[in-house]
């Protein structure tokens, strides 16, 4: 392995992140800290010419400092066929703008190794790969069809219904057997997009916690605990979900090995899945988070395994 890598973010704003809590900061505090040489750019910023993949992008300093986190370089037109790593994490949705990253992203992985794979991140988009194994998951519907969600509502009197390519607990909602605001949430959302729901049963097991662990090249490398605040369904900690300790069950640590070999085999080698209970409801593979939290902890840091096998890679 060289002595340095050059090592490209695509990543949203970095003057917006929180230092205290952003899983792609820790992965670039651990990359500066390893020596490694950083850039950072947006989607927005990409462009291809031909085969030439580049992008408006700043060297990029980073220190953990409130206020005064990054120094950028000067912008420069950045080839990114000639970066070592790539590292993909801007966040959801995931819109034909995320897609056509991954479409360009491609004509220079795996000579530039991009984590998470753009192909396998373009076809796993995170609430669609967990129906790779129904059997680990709760009773799931993906449809743009309001009569069949309604049958399901009938069927399971309580449910979630959520966007199929939201992020962060945004357009999540419960719905119980008598919510008169269930036409409502329909309405609102194929009003403003013809992307299709998921709705899952509703599981009871989420008031004791909705477990995020992170998986590391299909391993479990960590996890922490999200339980919701009263009155609220969803335990995203950005929206008042509170952070626990947490150590694996046997459940969960069987769910992992179902999985982890299809994470490997795709080169998804940073992935935060979601289980409530015994269910498996969520594999992130776009930009997962969770990697501060579970450091303070269990003093954990996942973003130096995550290091260790790009490393390896190389």
């Amino acid at each position: 392995m060289p002595s340095a890598l050059k090592v490209a973010v695509q990543m949203d704003p970095i003057e917006s992140v929180n230092i205290n809590a952003d899983s792609t900061f820790a992965l670039m505090l651990e990359a500066e800290r390893r020596g490694h040489q950083l850039w950072h750019y947006e989607v927005r910023h990409m462009a291809q010419r031909g085969t030439r993949i580049s992008a408006r992008a700043h060297r990029v300093a980073v220190r953990r400092t409130p206020g005064d986190h990054f120094t950028f370089g000067p912008r420069e037109d950045l080839d990114l066929s000639t970066m070592d790593v790539i590292l993909m994490r801007q966040d959801p949705p995931f819109d034909m703008a995320y897609i056509t990253a991954t479409h360009m992203l491609e004509h220079i992985h795996p000579k530039t190794l991009v984590v998470n794979d753009p192909a396998a991140v373009r076809n796993a988009p995170e609430k669609l790969l967990v129906t790779h194994f129904p059997d680990l998951m709760p009773p799931t519907l993906i449809t743009w069809d309001r009569t069949a969600i309604a049958e399901f509502r009938t069927e399971f009197k309580d449910i979630i219904i959520k966007p199929l390519f939201g992020n962060g607990g945004i357009g999540v909602f419960r719905v119980r057997e008598d919510d008169e605001n269930f036409g409502s949430i329909l309405d609102s959302h194929f009003v403003r997009t013809t992307e299709p729901l998921m709705i899952q049963r509703y599981e009871p097991a989420v008031r004791q916690g909705d477990k995020r662990i992170i998986l590391v090249d299909g391993q479990p490398a960590g996890a922490v605990n999200r339980v919701p605040a009263a009155g609220d369904a969803r335990s995203n900690m950005h929206v008042g979900g509170r952070p626990e300790k947490s150590v694996l069950t046997v459940r969960e640590q069987e769910i992992c090995a179902r999985i982890g070999p299809y994470l490997k085999e795709n080169g998804l080698i940073f992935v935060g899945i979601d289980v409530i209970g015994d269910y498996l409801t969520e594999i992130n593979v776009t930009s997962p988070t969770g990697l501060q939290e579970i450091a303070r902890f269990d003093g954990v840091k996942i973003e130096e395994t995550i290091w260790d096998r790009i490393e390896a890679r190389l």
